[in-house]
């Protein structure tokens, strides 16, 4: 290890160190019972807003609610459902499974404050487009300039050098290059004009693509791993016993693994389950304050389903398969090892690896769609407009570069940008908590009269 790998190492340990940590999965927690468990609750109903229709009123905003979700997932369903849940699992065990969905059940909670505030405290920018985030909420909502300006200046920092750049495009490379021959240098060209072509045309073409294209690569890749998951369903309950087990036992429940720790099953699980659903880093409130809605209550409750579909359903999917398979107990890493679980799982020689390096290439591309959208958002709150073509120059610049950079570094610079991020979101969350639960508790007292006054109408008219 270099003396730069080990100083970033050692950064990466302070900032995801128990403090961070607390902070994320607490901030959660106190929005989940002072919400009244509203994720619990009204998840059906959210559910059930993503693939309705929209109302008539909904005609503030930029994009639909629906394509403004598949903007933020786009940038979340990308290689942490793959390469960082692999990763998790190598490094804490099966019980780092239990902890990402412990910390994504209670992030969806924080989920639904950070997007509510975002449309809240929205904007218009000189050109007519809606802006929004926590730049936007901890300026106007908390006051503070300061911490507006640290987080838009860490969200490029993760939009240049961390998701939304490197780690995706080492993934997309790896891939090709791996499953298909293709030469690193071309890859790394195509990649580059393609991300060039789509990001020029801002968030519309941006949310179209993300809209057409994220629901059929879900729906690709959850297919695959149910294939796995039925193949093997004799299993499925003691490896849940595992996943639950491993969680608060010092010691995997295997001899083939060298035993991790609680802390670091912990430690890896909400690291990485944070890195793949973002729910605390401010990322998604951003696409959310484009949405065409009337108000902040409903694209906060279609916004959390994002972490749903994010870590419940698609890494869930993918670490059971890598427990199933034996693939975590394997020599492999990243998305090596989740190539080997789909070779194991489905029973071929090259169906597996190129379902994995066809779902990591789409997932990855539009992870860095997403990521270019919500770098050029920071980039308006810091310099107006002009600064958006500077910084597409120097985002497809680094597109162009990251394929030559080693994993393990990027992982290490990834993690540091995406703490950095969290903190001034996190404290604006906190400081803001009681906007969040009165707008909460007006909208729904709002439906309560609106359906009682509607009885009291039919009972008079009958």
């Amino acid at each position: 290890m270099t003396n730069l790998q080990h100083f970033l190492s050692q950064m990466d340990h302070f900032i995801w160190g128990p403090p961070l940590l607390i902070l994320l999965v607490g901030t959660g927690i106190y929005f989940t019972f002072s919400l009244g468990l509203l994720q619990f609750r009204y998840l059906p109903a959210a559910l059930k807003m993503v693939f309705g229709r929209a109302s008539s009123g909904e005609n503030q905003g930029d994009v639909s609610s629906f394509a403004a979700l598949c903007t933020a997932l786009s940038a979340t369903i990308g290689t942490g459902n793959i390469v960082g849940v692999a990763t998790a699992i190598k490094l804490g065990g099966p019980g780092a499974l239990f902890w990402m969905w412990f910390a994504a059940v209670f992030g969806m909670a924080t989920k639904y404050a950070e997007c509510l505030l975002a449309i809240k405290y929205r904007k218009k920018d000189d050109k007519g487009q809606m802006v929004g985030g926590p730049m936007y909420f901890l300026k106007y909502g908390v006051g503070s300039g300061f911490l507006a300006t640290a987080f838009a200046v860490f969200a490029i920092g993760v939009a240049f050098f961390g998701i939304g750049t490197f780690p995706q495009v080492n993934a997309i490379v790896d891939a090709s290059h791996i499953s298909f021959g293709i030469s690193r240098e071309m890859t790394a060209a195509v990649l580059t004009v393609l991300v060039a072509v789509v990001t020029i045309g801002g968030i519309r073409w941006i949310s179209s693509v993300a809209s057409k294209v994220v629901p059929v690569m879900a729906a690709f890749y959850i297919s695959a791993c149910l294939f796995i998951l039925v193949n093997q369903a004799e299993h499925l309950i003691p490896a849940i016993q595992l996943v639950i087990q491993s969680a608060f036992s010092s010691s995997a429940a295997t001899g083939g693994f060298a035993g991790a720790t609680i802390m670091l099953a912990i430690q890896s699980g909400v690291a990485r389950g944070v890195f793949s659903n973002e729910s605390g880093l401010g990322s998604a409130p951003m696409a959310a304050a484009a949405a065409k809605t009337d108000s902040c209550v409903r694209q906060g409750l279609i916004s959390m389903t994002g972490t749903f579909f994010d870590t419940i359903l698609i890494c869930t999917m993918t670490g059971l398969a890598l427990i199933l398979t034996g693939a975590w107990q394997s020599d492999f890493s990243g998305a090596a090892m989740t190539t080997h679980a789909f070779t194991v799982g489905l029973n071929s020689g090259t169906t597996g690896p190129l379902l994995v390096s066809i779902g990591l290439i789409f997932f990855a591309f539009t992870t860095i769609l997403g990521w270019n959208y919500y770098g050029e958002r920071c980039v308006v709150f810091l310099f107006g407009t002009k600064g958006i073509l500077p910084y597409k120059i120097i985002f497809i610049a680094l597109i162009a570069s990251g394929a030559f950079l080693h994993l393990e570094l990027i992982w290490i610079i990834a993690d540091i940008v995406n703490g950095l991020m969290a903190i001034p979101n996190l404290i604006g969350l906190i400081l803001l908590r009681q906007v969040v639960i009165t707008e909460t508790k007006l909208y729904f007292s709002t439906k309560i009269t609106d359906s009682n006054t509607e009885t009291v109408s039919v009972s008079q008219s009958s």
